[in-house]
């Protein structure tokens, strides 16, 4: 699949080859569907767990009279009424760590990436330097280019200092280094805009 390569100085450089086997392969609404419950499900996180009354290691002897005391007619003070006892109803700890095998998820990633190449929401830019890091310089070259209403930006090892300066205050453009790239991101955004480097580290990735 060919790829025109687009600049922010709206000159078109030469067309890039995208590996078929990570940017044609036909979406699969299944495999997304689980890759990106396995991965939200990844970050939840549970509460902390809480002694229970069974949990307390206090003494179970009545420690009163059940009749003449005057007081409530308490068994012993594991009781969640006493300070120092159980807690009644308490927070649990529950599992939410569920597993996926990974070539499901290497397979849901390269499907992703396959359905905005598809799609036709596949921006791949040569670099994404911008002149003096000024967000106003940005969205003037966004304007031109057509990003869309949420686009997502993945770079290379590390995402380009200027452009990261200058898409801070745009809460329309996500930012990613390549290292980062997951599925959950990639389909929630209406354009991918990736690198050169972005392109060649992601190859990488699944052939390595």
């Amino acid at each position: 699949m060919k790829v025109t390569v687009k600049s922010f100085a709206g000159n078109d450089a030469a067309d890039i080859e995208l590996n078929d086997e990570v940017f044609g392969l036909d979406p699969r609404a299944d495999i997304l569907h689980r890759v990106i419950t396995w991965q939200l499900e990844k970050r939840r996180e549970t509460a902390r767990g809480t002694r229970e009354r069974a949990d307390v290691a206090r003494t179970g002897k009545k420690f009163g009279r059940q009749k003449g005391g005057g007081t409530a007619r308490h068994g012993d003070r594991r009781a969640p009424v006493f300070i120092g006892g159980g807690k009644a109803h308490g927070a649990r700890v529950r599992d939410f760590n569920p597993s996926l095998n990974k070539k499901i998820r290497a397979l849901g990633l390269k499907m992703a990436l396959s359905s905005h190449a598809k799609g036709g929401s596949l921006v791949v830019m040569d670099n994404l330097a911008v002149e003096g890091g000024k967000t106003k310089t940005l969205k003037g070259d966004l304007a031109k280019l057509g990003f869309g209403k949420r686009a997502l930006v993945i770079d290379g090892d590390l995402v380009d200092t200027s452009f990261a300066f200058a898409a801070g205050n745009l809460h329309e453009i996500d930012i990613l280094p390549a290292v980062g790239a997951n599925v959950y991101d990639i389909i929630k955004a209406d354009t991918l805009v990736l690198t050169r480097s972005a392109v060649e580290k992601l190859e990488a990735r699944f052939n390595g």
